[in-house]
């Protein structure tokens, strides 16, 4: 039997379809409250907050390079430049996978491990997020086509263009300028960020060291709007930065070149200073480097082989290099020695070719010396014993002084201290005493020890700067010079380390001109019998037109055995004396005093007087004429004190 046909309940279908559509539009309202509600949130309540995080999605504040401060020398030559360098840079955010893209840019040029390596190191100390990053340093024009044809399809990478370092007189200026180089990690923990977030780079050696915070400028910023790509669109607003502050040097760019010239391709250095200023003319150290190849990081292979050479190209003779002066140290001896009364004008010895010490059976030789008994000056008075450079006179001076009055004396001329006002990198050298030898090597004083600091041998050391500026003392009489690189700059410049020894004011006239005229016949000696003549007569001063005063050094570098002579044929290259020379002139008015030291280079007046003939004969004669180099200097130094137009 069917079942009874049940009929539609219209009613509660619509009770029910009205019910839904109460629920819905509850649930609508509801939904759209909550809606409301957080958009409200988001567009009142965290409206700064999201709107700072668009900006820093859409604008950037980027850190503005100053330009680094030019540095000259005296009469204008450019020694430190700045030129425009293209670098390859990545930036990690922008980057979907780094590890392709660096693959991917090796297939375009050339990078090597030792490029992601230190492109790694330099992310890993990057200080702020969507800062580029360099991979590779001065990109040639055909690298930077190379990546410009592809750059569309390796997002992050792109070329930029900076200012960087250049030196352009390279390896002539390196030791006398210093160089900039890369910011590393030990630099991190040294430096404020902030004022080298816009560059990569700091003086690290000599001028360009010490005068990093003047020469650096001060870093701007801009704000930028960018796109999704990173690009630019927009500057919104900008800080220019400062540049850094230009530099004129009293150091003389053709004086350099002529020093250096001399020198040639033998180990040594030249200082050359101006008494009147302490100012250093040239500061020669060979062999040198290009600083040029540091500015952008060396690699590997390069700085292995200038690290080791046998000749120590990166190490600075001129200001580092400890040598003993040999007789160069005759002449302040002997100052010694008249200031204290040890000896008068008048005091005689007569010279037997060898000194000893009582009870002592070791004999203290004179150059001239022979093994047959043969040797010696005979009657040597101070001035004789100067321009001859007898050892036996100064052997027995020396012990008459003792080292006390010897250190007392020496000391006020700069030696065992150092006086350099801007050279960071300058060493002290060494003047014994007691008290050094006690504590250094837990030994007393013995009166040997005093006999071959008489000779400017034994323990004594200098540096050829140090040398140079005791020769300058000299020259002045007594008037104390610090040594100095800077002659003006385009800013006020700080404080900085001055004369740190008083003038010598209680040194009798008499006593200088004994001194004096002692050196001056070193040179100027000459058409004497044989043995009369002064030292550097035959190699200097036959022809010479000017008046100088001058002193031979030649330093034992390996001890001779008693009863043999030193012969240069049988020794190794390296194993051969050092030869000296000083000299300052014009007599009168002295205007240069130098020291020239040559590794290695045998007797002083042989082979170093006729180095240091040509640099006197440069400065003071084959010079351009005096009004130019005035005129040239004086528009420089006007230049350099303008405002920056760079």
């Amino acid at each position: 039997m069917a079942e009874p046909l049940a009929l539609k309940d219209h009613s509660r279908e619509s009770q029910i379809f009205s019910d839904r559509i109460v629920v819905g539009c509850v649930l609508l309202a509801l939904l759209t409250l909550i809606l409301i509600a957080r958009m409200f949130y988001l567009q009142i309540i965290q409206h700064d907050v999201y709107t700072t995080l668009s900006d820093r999605n859409r604008i950037q504040l980027q850190p503005v390079a100053p330009i680094r401060g030019l540095i000259y020398d005296r009469h204008g030559e450019l020694i430190a430049d700045n030129v425009p360098s293209y670098s390859l840079t990545i930036t990690k955010e922008r980057v979907v996978d780094l590890e392709e893209t660096l693959a991917a840019l090796a297939t375009i040029v050339d990078v090597s491990a030792d490029d992601i390596k230190a492109f790694r190191r330099r992310l890993a100390r990057r200080q702020r997020p969507f800062e580029p990053v360099p991979l590779l340093f001065r990109l040639t024009p055909e690298e930077i086509a190379k990546i410009s044809v592809d750059r569309h399809a390796i997002p992050g990478v792109d070329v930029e263009a900076r200012l960087v370092r250049h030196y352009p007189l390279s390896a002539l200026m390196a030791h006398a300028v210093g160089s900039v180089r890369r910011i590393n990690e030990n630099d991190l923990q040294n430096i404020d960020v902030r004022a080298y977030s816009g560059t990569n780079h700091l003086g690290k050696v000599g001028v360009e060291r010490f005068y990093e915070d003047q020469l650096l400028g001060k870093v701007g910023n801009q704000q930028v709007e960018i796109n999704a790509r990173g690009r630019i669109m927009n500057v919104i607003d900008a800080t220019p930065s400062v540049p850094g502050a230009d530099l004129i040097l009293h150091v003389d760019a053709g004086l350099q070149r002529v020093a250096s010239a001399a020198l040639g391709a033998q180990r040594g250095a030249i200082v050359a200073i101006e008494p009147s200023t302490g100012g250093i003319l040239a500061l020669v150290s060979n062999p040198s480097y290009d600083p040029n190849l540091f500015v952008a990081g060396i690699d590997h292979a390069s700085y292995a082989a200038l690290r080791d050479s046998i000749d120590v190209p990166l190490f600075n003779r001129a200001i580092q290099g400890q040598y003993e002066p040999g007789s160069t140290i005759k002449p302040f001896i002997g100052l010694a020695g008249l200031v204290t009364g040890v000896i008068t004008p008048d005091y005689v010895i007569d010279d037997p070719g060898a000194y000893q010490l009582p009870n002592n059976s070791r004999l203290y030789r004179d150059w001239n010396w022979k093994i047959d008994g043969r040797g010696g000056h005979g009657l040597v008075n101070l001035q004789k014993a100067i321009y001859r450079s007898c050892n036996v006179f100064f052997y027995q001076l020396a012990v008459k002084l003792g080292i006390d009055r010897v250190y007392d004396h020496l000391s006020p001329f700069g030696f065992g201290i150092n006086t350099a006002v801007d050279l960071p990198e300058a060493r002290s050298g060494l003047l014994p005493s007691r008290e050094w030898k006690k504590r250094a090597r837990g030994e007393v004083w013995f009166p040997g020890d005093t006999v071959n600091i008489g000779i400017g041998q034994g323990d004594i050391l200098v540096t050829p700067l140090q040398l140079a500026t005791a020769v300058a003392i000299l020259a002045n009489r007594g008037k104390v010079v610090s040594p100095r690189m800077l002659k003006s700059s385009s800013q006020l410049m700080p404080d900085s380390k001055e004369q740190l020894l008083p003038d010598i004011d209680q040194i009798a006239a008499a006593y200088w001109d004994l001194i004096i005229e002692s050196m001056r016949m070193v040179v100027h000696r000459g058409d004497q019998e044989w043995g009369e003549n002064g030292t550097a007569w035959a190699y200097i001063g036959r022809d010479i037109s000017y008046q100088m005063a001058g002193k031979s050094g030649t330093a034992q570098i390996v001890e001779i055995a008693q009863g043999e002579l030193y012969d240069a044929d049988e020794l190794e290259e390296r194993q051969r004396k050092n030869a000296w020379f000083v000299a300052f002139a014009p007599l009168e008015k002295p205007t240069i005093a130098l020291a020239v030291m040559v590794e290695n280079g045998g007797g002083g007046s042989e082979f170093a007087a006729p180095i240091a003939r040509k640099v006197l004969d440069y400065y003071l004669r084959d010079y351009e004429s005096a009004s130019e180099l005035e005129m040239r200097a004086e528009l420089v130094s006007k230049s350099v004190q303008q405002p920056s137009l760079r």
